[in-house]
């Protein structure tokens, strides 16, 4: 009986890492087929329990960075997350203490402010985006080479 248990548990995982595509319950699916052949090899259901959560967390701990790490490869960055590191030029004066600004950046106006409250960054100044806050790009004035 126990083997028709660990089946269907396995069946029910593979069905929801299809799913999700995470790869987050694949690893539990292998500790189901670990308890399978458990309980085929006469194990106790303590033992395939034990057997289960261990190599479950185990993969889980093992292989989630490794495939994180994959996963994170294939990411394409938005529009907005392809701006950061690029040049830019300053429309309107930014003053993140007044809270206004701008820059033109691919033929797009944004809001801005500066990386540091306390500069003000002059109309028509180049300016390199450093991070995105919200729907504002947080800028700094480009160093002349």
């Amino acid at each position: 009986m126990e083997v028709i248990s660990w089946l269907i548990v396995f069946i029910i995982l593979i069905g929801a890492e299809l799913a999700t595509l995470q790869l987050v319950s694949i690893w539990f699916a292998v500790g189901a087929l670990g308890a399978l052949a458990a309980s085929l090899l006469g194990a106790g259901i303590e033992i395939q329990l034990i057997i289960f959560i261990a190599v479950s967390l185990i993969l889980l701990i093992l292989m989630k960075p490794v495939t994180s790490r994959i996963m994170k490869k294939h990411v394409t960055k938005t529009n907005a997350d392809s701006l950061i590191g690029q040049t830019g030029k300053v429309t309107s004066l930014i003053n993140n203490l007044a809270g206004y600004g701008t820059v033109v950046v691919r033929g797009q106006e944004w809001t801005a402010a500066s990386v540091d409250d306390q500069v003000v960054i002059e109309e028509g100044t180049n300016v390199v985006i450093r991070r995105i806050s919200g729907v504002k790009l947080i800028v700094e004035a480009k160093k002349e080479e």
